[in-house]
């Protein structure tokens, strides 16, 4: 994970849906991102997809650092049709996930649509980030899910940009956490 890259990508994981995901993640947050996944998809697709959360989290994590000059606070929202989906993203330090996109229990080809608020749990906890998912409008359950994907990578770089003096932390109590 390069956070301060151009959007080039090398995406290999056995559940298309979410190589397709991460792929926005990489070229709309402008990061240059790698992921080669494996996972036990004879089984189903839901730990590949939660370790991959956990792993993009952590990534994230380790390539910001001290946090010092950080943006920090990221709010951004996306169109895809007729989806708007609206994602806030604070790196705070404090993992939470408030979700609140209304998808059915579906499948969108292989893919069970449940594994993306899976997805953004485990990269909230490993990157100690809190995010917010909230969808405006929509009907097509991809269209949803891609504007989603789409938002984050948009609140996500503008959160991890610094913008601020780099010799002190976006806090007033001076630590992140």
């Amino acid at each position: 994970l390069d956070i301060d890259g151009t959007g080039e990508h090398d995406i290999v994981t056995p559940v298309p849906f979410l190589s397709h995901m991460l792929t926005q993640i990489a070229r709309h947050g402008s990061f240059d991102l790698a992921v080669h996944a494996t996972g036990d998809t004879e089984i189903d697709d839901h730990h590949t997809v939660e370790d991959v959360g956990l792993c993009l989290g952590a990534a994230f994590k380790a390539a910001l650092g001290d946090r010092k000059g950080l943006e920090r606070f990221g709010d951004r929202m996306a169109p895809l049709d007729e989806a708007l989906v609206q994602v806030v993203i604070d790196l705070s330090g404090r993992p939470y996930l408030m979700y609140a996109l209304e998808l059915p229990k579906a499948k969108l080809g292989t893919f069970d649509v449940e594994l993306v608020k899976e997805f953004y749990q485990a990269f909230s906890v490993k990157a100690d980030a809190n995010v917010h998912v909230r969808q405006v409008t929509g009907d097509n359950l991809h269209h949803i899910i891609e504007a989603s994907f789409k938002a984050f990578a948009l609140a996500l770089r503008g959160a991890t940009r610094i913008t601020r003096s780099t010799d002190k932390l976006p806090s007033t109590k001076e630590h992140l956490d």
